[in-house]
């Protein structure tokens, strides 16, 4: 009997549409019987799944939809969520395999401390503990805590218990190596390792700003790929 495909749960941003493109069709390339599926906050606002106010200290619209990501799975198996400024450098489901039953969440602990005041596209960038550990997450959707992500906590509860896993024991967060979720700028070859999964999150080269930003070479190929042209200036996100 054939395996079903792991699925992977992206964030989206209207507007931003390569950003996911390039993401998923990276993903794609190394990655075989893997499903991408977007994190699209209008559909879950039409459906009544989501309808807080918009958080004024998120610079995305997935900033905490991310976290209907049980719900969305139905509270079963392991799912994979990632930001969608990603760029995959290996198969994905290598991540899938460090899977651990006794884990509700795995991620990357990483000690994440920017100096930048802005990120993005002129966003202001907000520091707070465990920042960044929820940008590329190992769902273990069937595990009982998870039960209590619903989409009445979701709405109602702050920012800061949803993206520090509040909810959990710390023994119950689980952790996996910063090659999957290599902060760009951050992260350091050969100090730190070598990245598998890279994560532009102060910025990747769709914005000018960023525009040479490391690992830009990656990501602009990777655009090329899908499109069959080049990067150009008129490509850039305002």
């Amino acid at each position: 009997m054939k395996n079903s495909k792991n699925i992977i749960y992206i964030g989206y941003t209207s507007g931003q549409e390569i950003i996911y493109d390039v993401a998923k069709f990276s993903i794609m390339k190394f990655t075989k019987d893997v499903e991408c599926i977007p994190i699209v906050q209008s559909q879950l606002r039409e459906k009544g799944f989501y309808y807080r106010e918009k958080d004024k200290q998120g610079t995305t619209e997935f900033s905490i939809t991310r976290f209907l990501v049980p719900f969305l799975a139905k509270y079963k198996g392991w799912v994979l969520y990632c930001d969608n400024d990603v760029l995959a450098l290996d198969d994905i489901n290598n991540l899938f395999n460090l899977k651990n039953d006794k884990y509700a969440v795995m991620c990357v602990k990483h000690d994440y401390k920017p100096s930048n005041s802005k990120k993005l596209d002129n966003k202001d960038q907000t520091i707070y503990p465990r920042k960044n550990w929820s940008s590329v997450v190992l769902w273990n959707c069937s595990h009982p805590k998870n039960k209590f992500i619903t989409p009445k906590l979701v709405n109602e509860v702050s920012p800061t218990f949803l993206h520090r896993f509040m909810w959990l024991d710390d023994d119950e967060i689980g952790s996996f190596g910063n090659e999957w979720n290599w902060l760009v700028g951050w992260y350091k070859e050969p100090k730190d390792g070598k990245p598998k999964l890279l994560h532009f999150t102060e910025g990747g080269p769709y914005f000018k700003n960023y525009s040479d930003t490391e690992y830009s070479n990656f990501w602009k190929e990777n655009f090329k790929d899908l499109n069959n042209r080049d990067f150009s200036e008129e490509d850039f996100i305002y």
